[in-house]
């Protein structure tokens, strides 16, 4: 990534240029607009080529204010495509006494070249080619030396202000080469970045912009970022985010060049892209079919998302693995996507251990990368609570979240089966204090499904009216999923910890037959009221975290 944190104008940083120049800091809302191409205050005079952009217009869409973002994105996408087959292009002509800095050509030797390799690289050429080879346009070599120049814009320029704000153009003037000496340069540029390199300049002396549409500020913004102005990004990052943003915006501000999205000036507009898409399909099963049809930019912000409101981690799993298999068809492309992109966007530890054998036989995941995350989903599952809760708060500090906990509609929860002498599993679940307080006045919350002899039960939370008392309580269910007329005899027994032991202590017992879609619980599993139970000197929560079991035997 390049140093774009060298605008004198902005905070210093430690970047070598800005160590040499700290003594020349300007004002950082100085303006300079009364000298812009003004010839009495200015030292150099810059010479703008406008070169023919092949098979399309000159102006450019985001001078069009009625221009969609989406139009302004398509028609980005095919001049960039244009660009790239012709930067087979090399060195063009240095015209004596004449600097001149073709923006179309990479650069690999001088070590001058723009880094932003997504976007046109710069070059410029120390010496000058003879008039044999110059004017041998028939040569592929020279393909940009044919290239039809349009119009040419010449302004007076001071070299000072430029520098100052950019690194392009203090390498430019003041590398102590011969061509910082001279007093003209000559830029190449396609017509489509016309309008945006003038806005650009003008923001360089005056610090402001005059356009405010979004595709035209991407455009400036693309523009700052080629010639390294960090100012000028960090502008039109703020005056981007300050404007309303929809899921294409947000998708298009994602899908930048690299350079651009790599920029600590654009960090914010990222961010608040990555946010907004978060929170509109935060609740995931309202955009099932919508969230299939998002690029990767979109995928990637939504389900590395906490607060995503997702029956379990299975359904994120099965999304991701189902979008993959759409957009990647090819099982060698799925696999690399899913290893380097999207893996690590799924909680692999939340996940239910029935899902995650399906993982370790997954031909979408490299062998390898399935044994690892199970393996480690597996040993996280295996930890005691609290050191569950230590992992998790150290792993909130990184980008990789995946023992972080999401919204769950489905609860995790921790299941241990016996098969002898009798079919039996213990299931833990435990809920946060603000989660049972959710549940007043009429809530519920369910863990996720568990088996037990081939059938599918869950737990469910409670905030109920007790009838006899007429308070509300808490009360925990046991049902079956499976609906049918399959009977199924169980015992099964509630307990919880309290603070007095930190021992799990039977709540509640009983034996119950069931069929199809019934459940079976008590409607106060502390007998005390609501109130007390949910109290902060409350016995039922430890840390903040009520510890809830259940014990389920299949009847002989």
């Amino acid at each position: 990534m390049k140093n774009l944190g060298s605008d004198l104008f902005d905070p210093p940083t430690t970047s070598t240029m800005e160590s040499d120049c700290s003594n020349d800091v300007v004002p950082r809302d100085a303006d300079f607009g009364f000298a812009f191409n003004d010839s009495n205050f200015s030292d150099r005079t810059l010479r703008i080529e406008i070169l023919a952009d092949d098979n399309s217009p000159e102006t450019l869409p985001g001078d069009d204010v009625s221009q969609s973002l989406s139009d302004w994105a398509r028609h980005r996408k095919r001049r960039r495509e244009d660009v790239v087959k012709k930067e087979n292009a090399v060195d063009v002509d240095v015209i004596e006494e004449e600097q001149i800095v073709d923006c179309n050509q990479p650069d690999t030797e001088d070590g001058f070249g723009c880094e932003n390799e997504d976007e046109d690289g710069v070059a410029m050429v120390e010496e000058a080619k003879s008039g044999n080879e110059a004017a041998n346009c028939n040569d592929s070599n020279w393909s940009m030396e044919c290239t039809t120049v349009l119009r040419t814009i010449t302004l007076h320029i001071s070299s000072p202000i430029l520098a100052a704000k950019s690194p392009f153009f203090y390498k430019l003037f003041s590398n102590g080469m011969r061509e910082s000496e001279q007093r003209n340069v000559t830029l190449r540029i396609n017509a489509y970045e016309e309008a945006a390199l003038m806005d650009l300049l003008n923001y360089m002396y005056s610090n402001t912009l005059k356009v405010t549409t979004a595709p035209a500020l991407l455009d400036v913004l693309m523009a700052a970022d080629k010639f390294e102005v960090a100012s000028c990004m960090r502008y039109c990052s703020r005056l981007l985010r300050n404007l309303p943003m929809t899921p294409d915006s947000a998708l298009l501000y994602l899908e930048l060049p690299s350079s651009v999205l790599m920029a600590e000036a654009v960090q914010p507009l990222t961010d608040s892209a990555k946010q907004f898409l978060a929170v509109r399909y935060r609740d995931v099963s309202k955009f099932t079919e919508e969230i299939m049809h998002l690029p990767l930019a979109g995928i990637e912000a939504i389900f590395s998302c906490d607060d995503l409101q997702v029956a379990s981690e299975d359904l994120v799993y099965d999304m991701i693995l189902k979008w993959s298999r759409a957009y990647y068809p090819e099982l060698e492309e799925r696999q690399e996507i899913l290893g380097s992109r999207l893996s690590h966007l799924i909680r692999f530890p939340y996940m239910s251990c029935r899902k995650l054998k399906k993982v370790l036989t997954c031909i979408d995941f490299d062998h390898d990368l399935a044994s690892k995350i199970v393996l480690e989903a597996l040993f996280f599952k295996a930890e005691a609570p609290h050191r569950q809760r230590i992992l998790a708060a150290e792993e909130s500090l990184n980008t990789n979240r995946r023992y972080v906990e999401r919204a769950y509609k489905y609860r995790p929860i921790k299941v241990i089966e016996f098969e002898l002498p009798r079919q039996q599993c213990v299931v833990y679940l435990d809920l946060k204090r603000e989660e049972c307080a959710n549940l007043f006045p009429s809530g519920r919350v369910y863990s996720q499904v568990f088996h037990l002899g081939g059938q599918g039960f869950f737990l469910s939370a409670h905030c109920n009216l007790d009838q006899q008392s007429s308070f509300h309580c808490f009360g925990l269910f046991l049902g079956m999923q499976e609906k049918g007329s399959v009977s199924f005899p169980v015992e099964y027994e509630f307990a919880a910890r309290s603070k007095a032991t930190e021992e799990y202590t039977s709540k509640y017992k009983g034996n119950y037959t069931f069929t199809g879609g019934k459940a079976v619980g008590y409607r106060n599993l502390f007998g005390i009221p609501w109130t007390d139970f949910i109290s902060d000197d409350s016995q039922y929560f430890i840390n903040g975290v009520l510890h809830l079991r259940a014990e389920l035997t299949i009847r002989q």
